[in-house]
């Protein structure tokens, strides 16, 4: 990449406190992606089942979506670090107690009950982007290359985290993995709280509406939902047709090259200030080069054609999520910056469930190829949701075919109140 276009980068991080913030940030977020891994390998490997290993994780993974949000109001009251640590202390104390529980052969419903409580573990790449948003909030052009950055770093977290994982549980002990994710999560967590100048001051609970309430929110959050089943069955069905073409053990690389993919298109998105970012275009070419792993998979039945598919399939993943990710900071009231970011989470985490639960049952019933048409349709649906929304907006603001800017209306109204109470 030119030095032209990684000038926003150097700008972004030349601000006083941003890389250290983020070298922790990075170092705490990495975990996020071995925690699953490791788990299923500790637990399977000592008790000889994949459905207890995943019925925990799932389990785990349901508390997750409920704790998340409840998390995150309470860092938008009191602050990030006055929260964030001694969750970050719980999260990591449930971790060491599931891996003692199935070092000393502990109870089953220990298991589910020690993985439900790392639940607490904050949302990283929320707390981040919320000082983003903060220290970036007269600035949308670095607020944009921010967000970007923020996208690329959750694609290497979750290409690099497995494969950590799988390295470490492999290689030493069953236990390794979840060990090693544990301390990564409380050092990097503790590294990114100390850096006090650059956290958003906790704001008191204002009567703004929930997050869920706000307009435009909603609309967003089905779009999440959607997407994460995009990446719920795409996962599923990759491995199914690895395995139907006797190369399971090649899924998890086909995998990483979609994360690779949506990483290095997430930092060109950041460097290149799109003029006018539209979700609407980045859902329509979600959706079009989500068909090309179906075509691939279908018309070329090659495990390496598809390995190229969804590496040019995941270049649309990035600037979705970026735009997607600005227009919630919009739309979120300040005082519960935290608390949308977390929902969003949340959204993906069912969509990912039911994604793959879908892919699951398509790949098993017709067939691991035609399964590739679940992400098609998932993508195709998050598009229709966004411009049945944009078409709703469009058509109460009185301007049809133009979506109306954030913020724009509730000037006009704030005007015509001061119009109204002014003599002159």
């Amino acid at each position: 990449m030119s030095q032209l276009r990684m000038t926003p980068y150097r700008r972004l991080f030349a601000r006083p406190g941003t890389r250290a913030f983020t070298v922790g940030n990075l170092i705490a977020r990495l975990p996020i992606g071995m925690f699953g891994v490791s788990a299923v390998v500790m637990i399977a490997g000592a008790r000889g089942s994949y459905a207890l290993a995943g019925a925990v994780t799932a389990t785990g993974l349901a508390a997750m979506a409920v704790a998340g949000p409840a998390v995150a109001r309470l860092v938008d009251r009191y602050g990030q670090a006055r929260v964030a640590v001694p969750a970050t202390v719980t999260a990591v104390l449930a971790s060491l107690a599931l891996l003692l529980c199935v070092r000393y052969d502990a109870p089953d419903w220990t298991l589910f009950a020690a993985y439900v409580a790392t639940a607490s573990t904050p949302n990283i790449g929320g707390l981040s982007r919320a000082r983003w948003a903060h220290l970036l909030r007269d600035d949308p052009d670095a607020l944009h290359t921010a967000n970007s950055f923020e996208q690329a770093a959750d694609e290497l977290c979750f290409m690099l985290g497995p494969v950590l994982a799988s390295f470490l549980t492999g290689t030493f002990f069953p236990e390794a993995g979840t060990l090693a994710g544990a301390v990564l999560l409380l050092a990097g967590m503790l590294v990114f709280t100390a850096q006090r100048a650059t956290e958003p001051p906790p704001r008191a609970r204002s009567r703004a509406a929930s997050p869920l309430r706000s307009p435009g929110i909603p609309p967003l959050l089905a779009c999440y939902i959607a997407t994460g089943a995009v990446f719920g069955s795409m996962e599923v069905v990759t491995i199914a047709y690895a395995d139907g073409q006797g190369h399971r053990s090649a899924a998890g690389a086909v995998l990483a090259l979609q994360a690779a993919g949506s990483c290095a298109a997430g930092l060109l998105y950041g460097a290149l200030k799109p003029a006018d970012p539209r979700l609407s275009r980045c859902l329509l070419a979600m959706t079009v080069l989500m068909s090309l792993p179906l075509l691939a998979a279908r018309a070329v039945g090659s495990l390496w054609a598809l390995a190229a598919a969804l590496l040019v399939a995941g270049m649309a993943t990035a600037p979705t999520m970026v735009t997607a990710m600005t227009l919630v900071q919009r739309r979120t009231p300040q005082d519960r910056l935290n608390e949308g970011m977390s929902l969003v989470v949340t959204c993906l985490l069912v969509g990912i469930a039911c994604g793959s639960a879908l892919g699951g049952w398509t790949a098993e019933h017709a067939s691991p190829a035609t399964g590739f048409a679940v992400p098609v349709a998932a993508a195709a649906a998050s598009f229709a949701i966004n411009a049945a929304a944009e078409k709703l907006r469009s058509l109460t603001s009185g301007q049809p075919g133009r979506p109306q800017q954030p913020g724009r209306r509730s000037r006009r109204s704030l005007r015509a109140r001061q119009e109204v109470r002014s003599p002159h």
